[in-house]
């Protein structure tokens, strides 16, 4: 045996140990898609609010269809929290990892909505709240999975549905109040006040007077015609 035939055999044996070694590990990533990945910012997932940092996301390893997403610290020693996703299907698979966010409203983090595998046409669509999932799907316009039941515990037997939009209600028009005027009432006829006299009004002639004083003098006359005879 030469010795490019033992360079070539020994190369053959180094590759076959090292895909031993790496084999195992890629498949790993790939059945639990072990992703880490970082957000400059806050960001909200089903349950709580993630702060700005890194994380490290991968599914339970579980014999059922269910999708069940682990979310650990950025060295996945301490496990933060275990959510329900659901089946999300992307006609296009790109070499890279994406994440998709719910709109938000205000000043709110953003609210994880998906997460695809590099490679991948499905992903991660994370299931929220019922009542959580709502406000979601009426501030988005589309409709958001949903753990049916919120007080039960999460668990395989989770029931999820999608809910759909809330009509906002419409505005309540302004109300207007009709105010009749009523005419004022027209000025009857002005009563014209009558002076009042400033004499008291005569009552009688002079007549009697006038024959009174003819009487008397007419005995003073007789009077004095006896006297001065």
């Amino acid at each position: 045996m030469n010795r490019k035939t033992i360079y070539a055999a020994l190369v053959t044996v180094l590759l076959a140990l090292f895909g031993a070694v790496v084999t195992p590990n890629v498949r790993a990533d790939q059945e639990n898609k072990k992703t880490v990945m970082t957000f400059s910012q806050p960001i909200e997932i089903p349950g709580q609010i993630l702060p700005a940092g890194t994380y490290t996301f991968k599914l339970l390893d579980s014999q059922s269809d269910r999708h069940i997403v682990q979310i650990w610290d950025a060295d996945g020693s301490h496990l933060i929290t275990t959510v329900l996703a659901i089946n999300n299907v992307r006609l296009k698979p790109t070499g890279k990892t994406v994440v998709k966010f719910a709109e938000r409203s205000g000043d709110n983090p953003e609210a994880l909505k998906a997460w695809f595998y590099p490679g991948d046409n499905f992903g991660q669509e994370f299931v929220y709240p019922r009542q959580r999932a709502t406000e979601l799907a009426t501030e988005s316009n589309n409709s958001v999975p949903a753990i049916s039941d919120e007080s039960a515990p999460v668990d395989l037997n989770t029931q999820v549905v999608q809910v759909a939009p809330q009509e906002q209600p419409a505005a309540e028009p302004a109300r207007t109040t009709t105010v009749t005027e009523t005419p004022a009432p027209t000025p009857g006829p002005v009563a014209t006040p009558v002076a009042e006299p400033t004499e008291l009004p005569k009552t009688a002639s002079s007549l009697p007077l006038i024959a009174l004083i003819g009487v008397v003098s007419l005995g003073l006359a007789i009077g004095l015609k006896r006297f001065s005879s």
